[in-house]
């Protein structure tokens, strides 16, 4: 997988950021551990959480 950066997070919206903090979590299940996908699997998931983070929830 590639790394997601925080740059690249910032740059999305939530909705897409949300799909592809699901397709980086898919990747990290099915990397080998230790791997580099598996590695930039979890950095991605890292910096996606990051910027969710940072934005208003959009509960009622």
């Amino acid at each position: 997988m590639k790394l997601v950066t925080r740059f690249e997070a910032a740059a999305l919206p939530t909705n897409e950021l949300c799909g592809l903090y699901r397709k980086a979590f898919n990747a990290q299940a099915l990397a080998l551990r230790g791997s580099q996908d598996h590695q930039n699997a979890l950095a991605s998931l890292r910096n996606i959480e990051a910027e969710l983070a940072l934005r208003p929830s959009s509960d009622p």
